[in-house]
């Protein structure tokens, strides 16, 4: 028997928690390792950039990021899928699955750096399981970890002027997903798809964190039961045909993808190519401005080509599927 695949991971990092969820639905032998100072020395020598998650293969490979790392591992493990067989319901769920991890990560860096409590209780748990400390050593390291961290609160362009477009955008998202997950597993039916990953680990962070634990359990039962499930998701079913999804899936590719999340990342995109070093995008009429990242523009480009590599058959699937989505044109050839 071949030995495990190690995670390298935290349970406060949304990504971390995305990989192990995957890992355990596909039933991936793997170790759970959280990070700290007793392993680091390990962790650096595998890891080219100093974040979670990172798995250590059999052979002794280094992977970073989440959404490759679980590109990677579905060449190797196929099976049970998590890309639905309907072309507009898997590219619905890759739609989902960036929009996780790109937009939605927002909400969650806001309310967790933003509001006293939320900044209290997060620094302390980091304190405590990253660095290991305790009694006067958690104090201080809790209070270095809350200012490093407020002060990054600009990397997700969370600001005063940004955040009521930010905390409309989860109120919106959580009424959506309320209604779709009304008699449903996961977001494609009784299995989890790709886009499950992604959007589940964000909101699961959240769930965990005062301000908006609280929300989730007074108004979105189903959301916070679906990310609970999610930890360890289980394949109760098939996929739901594309034609069942469309009423209550559709208007979370309207009022979230397309009318927020796409127009900020390819107004990022065109500041990048401009050579700006901030933007300010329009979103649904409202402008959100920030500092240009340079990761969102690469992650935009792997989207788009994943459009373009289509085949004929399954582009004018993709196509009608989403035609009404308000998606596809940011997809073009032309940013």
């Amino acid at each position: 028997m071949s030995e495990p695949y190690r995670i390298f991971g935290s349970e406060l990092s949304p990504y971390s928690v995305k990989v192990r969820s995957y890992f355990r639905y596909k039933n991936i032998p793997h170790e759970w390792i959280l990070r700290n100072p007793s392993n680091m020395e390990e962790f650096q020598k595998y890891a080219k950039l100093p974040l979670v998650p990172l798995v250590i293969t059999p052979d002794g490979q280094g992977i970073q990021d989440s959404t490759p790392i679980i590109e990677a591992m579905e060449l190797l493990h196929p099976q049970p899928p998590i890309h639905p067989m309907e072309p507009a319901a898997a590219f619905a769920s890759a739609l989902l699955e960036e929009y996780g991890d790109e937009w939605v990560n927002k909400p969650m860096f806001h309310y967790r750096w933003y509001y006293e409590p939320d900044q209290i209780s997060t620094a302390e748990r980091i304190a405590a399981t990253a660095f290991g400390a305790t009694g006067e050593a958690l104090v201080k390291a809790s209070a270095q970890v809350r200012e490093r961290m407020v002060n990054r609160l600009h990397v997700v362009g969370s600001s005063e002027a940004t955040r009521p477009i930010i905390e409309a955008s989860l109120d919106g998202l959580l009424s959506l997903l309320e209604r779709h997950l009304d008699g449903r597993s996961y977001l494609f039916g009784g299995r989890p798809a790709f886009a499950d990953f992604g959007l589940s680990a964000q909101l699961y962070e959240m769930s965990t964190d005062p301000t908006v634990g609280a929300i989730m359990r007074g108004r979105a039962p189903r959301t916070l039961a679906w990310c609970e499930r999610m930890l360890a998701p289980a394949n109760d079913g098939p996929f739901e045909a594309w034609a069942g999804l469309q009423a209550t899936l559709m208007p979370i590719l309207k009022q979230q993808v397309a009318a927020l999340f796409l127009p900020w990342s390819v107004a990022n995109a065109r500041a990048l190519m401009a050579g700006d070093e901030s933007f300010t995008a329009d979103l649904d009429g409202q402008a959100f401005s920030q500092g240009t990242v340079k990761y969102h523009a690469r992650s935009l480009q792997v989207l788009r080509q994943r459009y373009q590599d289509l085949g004929a058959d399954d582009r004018q699937a993709v196509d009608t599927g989403l035609a009404d989505s308000g998606c596809l044109p940011y997809l073009g050839e032309n940013l």
